[in-house]
């Protein structure tokens, strides 16, 4: 039994997957940290610093706070400026993520595109041994 799950864990795709998952969770954090740290500052500097996150209707007269996170206490809210701030991540994100897969398959193109190397001498020589043999039968 330890031995079929040593084959699962390690020959099989678990070990793919989890490297998969782990560079995965490691590529999401630079994304993210591209968005919050790169993109949004620009973001909120072409807008003035406004920040949609804290934008919400009162759907309860009992609302009176003026932040989000006191609304919710108080009340039901529709918190449209923060799904309006996800929907602009999620975008930027998407486009990244776009460049990075579009700048990929341009590289493995370029890569496709080189000629292949010449063979070596033994293998012309041997193709030529073969050809002759073709010619005399």
């Amino acid at each position: 039994m330890l031995k079929k799950f040593q084959d699962f864990a390690i020959k099989g795709n678990a070990f793919d997957l989890a490297v998969g998952v782990i560079i995965g969770a490691a590529f999401g954090q630079i994304v993210s940290s591209i968005v919050g740290d790169l993109f949004m500052p620009v973001v909120g500097a072409v807008t003035g610093g406004l920040d949609f996150s804290n934008y919400f209707t009162a759907l309860s007269g009992k609302v009176t706070a003026d932040s989000l996170v006191e609304a919710k206490k108080q009340g039901a809210v529709l918190a449209w400026g923060n799904f309006l701030t996800i929907v602009i991540n999620f975008m930027i994100i998407a486009w990244i993520l776009f460049m990075v897969v579009n700048t990929i398959q341009k590289l493995r193109q370029k890569e496709e595109e080189k000629p292949a190397a010449a063979p070596p001498r033994q293998e012309v020589l041997l193709q030529e041994i073969r050809d002759l043999l073709a010619k005399r039968s």
